[in-house]
């Protein structure tokens, strides 16, 4: 059971995400296309990493799920905290020295009020952990998907252009745009175009306004 309106229970979706990220490990390994070295090596044996899958099963998965974006700006606020920072901002930055590099760290396992915390790391390291945070070449931060995906931007743009340059054509024996009206969604009054939102039984109210204002020309 979960909320109203709630796309999926948090707990369910954990688990239906846990169980398709390891079938898809598992598929992997048996294809080969996974590699291990160092102190991992032993788990390209099939019953080390059987064993490693059965662990993973036994353990909750926290997955975080929550409501889309409000609109644009807020979809930019978001990606902007993504695109100029990698790893750690310019305002948790302490000092750096000849002894090393302070800067402020949430240790989230406190209260709340002792999370903040101060770390001094020597210069190398403090640069080795950082560069964890870079990502290889190849690898996007942030993806574009639909029309703009990598894969097949260039396709679909083509595509997009082909029908487009379709669409300049006329169309013989087009009907008028007032024709494309069915006549149940005109205004019984003026005549208009109805744009329908929701439908809902009588005597009961609407379950969300409208996603954006609606304008009535009165003059």
């Amino acid at each position: 059971a979960c909320r109203p309106n709630f796309f999926l229970p948090v707990r369910v979706l954990s688990r239906l995400f846990r169980r398709l990220f390891l079938d898809g490990l598992a598929r992997a390994q048996a294809a080969g296309r996974l590699g291990f070295f160092g102190a991992q090596a032993h788990l390209a044996e099939p019953e080390a990493f059987g064993a490693l899958l059965a662990a993973l099963r036994r353990i909750e998965w926290v997955v975080y799920c929550k409501r889309p974006f409000s609109g644009p700006e807020a979809v930019l606020a978001y990606l902007a905290r993504y695109t100029h920072r990698v790893a750690i901002s310019n305002s948790r930055l302490i000092a750096c020295d000849a002894e090393g590099v302070r800067f402020r760290w949430k240790d989230y396992r406190a209260k709340e009020r002792q999370r903040t915390k101060v770390m001094r790391l020597s210069v190398d390291e403090f640069i080795r952990r950082f560069l964890l945070h870079v990502l290889p070449d190849g690898f996007h931060r942030i993806r574009h998907y639909g029309l703009f995906g990598n894969g097949v931007r260039q396709a679909n743009l083509a595509r997009a252009r082909a029908l487009l340059a379709a669409a300049d054509k006329p169309l013989a024996d087009a009907p008028a745009p007032d024709a494309l009206i069915a006549p149940s969604r005109c205004c019984p009054c003026c005549g208009g175009r109805m744009i329908l939102i929701e439908r809902f039984a009588r005597g009961c109210a609407p379950r969300s306004a409208p996603p954006h204002p609606i304008w009535i020309d009165t003059s």
